[in-house]
């Protein structure tokens, strides 16, 4: 039974995609230990190889989890197939030309299944300039304690999905943004 409804709720958070923007800030979620992906956020016109990164859970987790600098690290969860997601993906590549000299951080955590990672995902990094910025993971490994490990308010039901952290000061977001949206959240961790 555990299993069914394990694979229920990996499923409907495959499937789900709302439009629909939930927040929740929270300041007691640590951990120490860190996962080393591409620190620029340069955007350039040249096309960049896309390399294929596949993070564990747990590496995920690491990620997510607080550092010990004043850098803002902004968290999006995506897949290709999910609309509301592309749509707000203008607004994070504007923040990142933005933002490029200022400590912040853009990752974003491709949820797409894994017979895709070489082709559409490939060719959406390639395409947009996010090759450095998109990292993998295999959403079939992420279960229920994943989502109750690292955050507050999303349980995997539905993409796009937001999470910043600087510090101890984290912001949650459920839903597509809008740059509007985005740009706030972004002023409120300066």
């Amino acid at each position: 039974m555990k299993k069914l409804i394990l694979g229920i709720l990996v499923l409907t958070m495959i499937t789900a995609c709302k439009k629909e923007s939930n927040v929740t800030e929270n300041s007691d979620q640590t951990q120490n230990d860190s996962i080393v992906t591409p620190e620029s956020n340069e955007v350039s016109a040249a096309v960049i190889p896309f390399k294929e990164i596949e993070l564990t859970p747990e590496q995920t987790s690491k990620i997510l989890g607080k550092q010990d600098n004043d850098t803002l690290y902004v968290t999006n969860f995506f897949a290709t197939w999910c609309g509301p997601c592309m749509r707000e993906m203008p607004h994070f590549k504007e923040k990142i030309q933005e933002t490029k000299s200022q400590p912040v951080k853009f990752t974003f955590v491709s949820l797409d299944e894994k017979d895709v990672w070489g082709t559409k995902v490939k060719a959406f990094a390639e395409e947009n300039s996010l090759s450095k910025h998109i990292v993998l993971v295999d959403a079939m490994k992420l279960n229920p304690e994943f989502f109750h490990q690292n955050f507050k308010q999303w349980d995997g039901g539905s993409i796009p999905f937001t999470f910043m952290r600087k510090g101890d000061k984290t912001d949650e977001t459920v839903g597509m943004m809008s740059a509007e949206m985005l740009d706030s959240k972004i002023k409120s961790f300066q």
